[in-house]
């Protein structure tokens, strides 16, 4: 395992899984919560509905991506030198990355191409993203030569 303190990206990848394991947190917690977290987090009224009637749907899709953003957590803190290295790190993170950016930024054209889509919502969670991307980013540049494997 690589040394965490010897790694410039440590704190930024340390911060970077942090943020994806809060947000896969998050997403637990509106499975618990039911279908008024559904609604307070932005994911419709169609999935706070289906979860009203015990629809499985909303529970399994909400499990999966607190799934997805657990396993970014992990890759981050591997990326970190928290835990021991995952396989293909350095194309994990990314990818991750890429994902997190390219969930951020794709708000701008959306916006002009379907401004009716553009609530508080899209606009907070596409900065909310934003930022974990750019924590991402910052953490795999840094610790760039300390992920080869």
């Amino acid at each position: 395992m690589p040394n965490v303190v010897s790694n410039p990206g440590s704190g930024w990848l340390i911060a970077a899984a942090t943020l994806s394991a809060a947000a896969a947190a998050l997403h637990l917690a509106c499975i618990a919560g039911g279908p008024d977290w559904y609604r307070f987090f932005g994911a419709g009224e169609g999935m706070a509905r289906a979860a009203a009637r015990g629809d499985l749907r909303p529970t399994l899709i909400t499990l999966g991506i607190a799934t997805l953003l657990a396993i970014w957590a992990a890759y981050a803190a591997s990326g970190a030198g928290l835990i021991p290295r995952l396989p293909l790190l350095r194309t994990a993170l990314v990818a991750i990355t890429a994902i997190y950016l390219f969930r951020a930024l794709a708000f701008v054209p959306l916006h002009f191409w379907r401004p009716q889509h553009s609530d508080g919502f899209a606009i907070w969670s596409s900065a909310i993203v934003l930022v974990y991307g750019v924590v991402h980013f910052v953490g795999l540049v840094r610790a760039w030569r300390h992920l080869a494997p």
